[in-house]
């Protein structure tokens, strides 16, 4: 088989993919953008990119920032530790075989019954809840119904952030070489000194990498949320869903748009970001 009979084999293979990318995500992605630049008329408009500047938008903004930034980093640190601890066992061990197949399903275990797995165990009547309630006499609830709101998503968030941080930063951790532990050891080092000036070095584009990942995997999470937080929309996802359904934002019909816009600006930078490091960590895994 000729190279040039491959690579047109190779091209027709990728076609059905690329169509699939092309109608699914670059389509609803363009459309996004363009609806926040016409109004309801269809005449060009700056009015609802403006909107952007609105203190409620900005509020939205940095609420989505923070909760994506939090959990973020508690998911990647609990995650690097979780996976320094599996380094210990064997590749093809019962354990790690478990944690790995656990972590692929976990890290996908999000929307409706994620939020349903909540409410039932730490809900105002969730198992825990009445047990800590009948037992000891604690209500987790005292001060508001904190699970409900926006702070009420940072557990369910870091629920699938770990398993997310696992399954992308235990290659990178495998990469690392018997061969420079030992030549650290020959030139007099300790572990400090291979984790300070070997270790961290190589894998901080990884980790970096990774915590970029979860953070755009949470900033553009929405149905999780979307269940929990029936009330008010104090993320950006759940503020496009009320600027498409609502109907007291009358003339701003395509503030969903333009909110889209926003947050495909944010999830751009990010996944560069993610691109740049993750080519510079590709160079020590080879």
């Amino acid at each position: 088989m000729s190279s040039r009979f491959r690579q047109t084999a190779a091209a027709w293979g990728l076609l059905p993919f690329a169509v699939y990318v092309f109608l699914f995500l670059a389509v609803p992605t363009l459309i996004a953008i363009g609806t926040g630049f016409f109004d309801s008329t269809g005449a060009f408009t700056l009015s609802t990119v403006v909107a952007l500047g609105d203190p409620v938008v900005l509020t939205t903004f940095t609420n989505s920032f923070w909760l994506s930034a939090l959990t973020a980093v508690i998911g990647a640190v609990v995650g690097a530790i979780a996976c320094y601890a599996l380094l210990g066992t064997r590749p093809d061990g019962a354990l790690r075989v478990t944690i790995d197949s656990l972590s692929g399903v976990l890290a996908q275990f999000g929307g409706v019954m994620l939020a349903f797995a909540f409410v039932a165990t730490i809900g105002i009547q969730g198992m825990i809840t009445v047990y800590l309630g009948d037992t000891f006499g604690i209500d987790i609830f005292e001060n508001g119904v904190w699970l409900y709101e926006t702070p009420g998503l940072i557990l369910p968030y870091i629920y699938f952030q770990v398993p997310l941080m696992i399954i992308t930063f235990m290659p990178a951790l495998q990469a690392l070489k018997p061969q420079w532990a030992e030549a650290n050891a020959t030139l007099g080092g300790g572990s400090g000194t291979y984790w300070l000036r070997i270790a961290f070095p190589v894998l901080a584009p990884s980790f970096l990498g990774s915590l970029l990942l979860l953070f755009a995997n949470a900033f553009s999470s929405y149905a999780t949320a979307a269940a929990l937080v029936s009330q008010g929309s104090q993320i950006v996802p759940l503020q496009i869903r009320a600027a498409l359904t609502s109907e007291t934002l009358l003339g701003r019909e395509n503030l969903a748009g333009a909110l889209a816009l926003g947050m495909i600006l944010v999830m751009a930078v990010v996944m560069t970001c993610y691109a740049l490091l993750q080519s510079r960590a590709a160079r020590w895994q080879r």
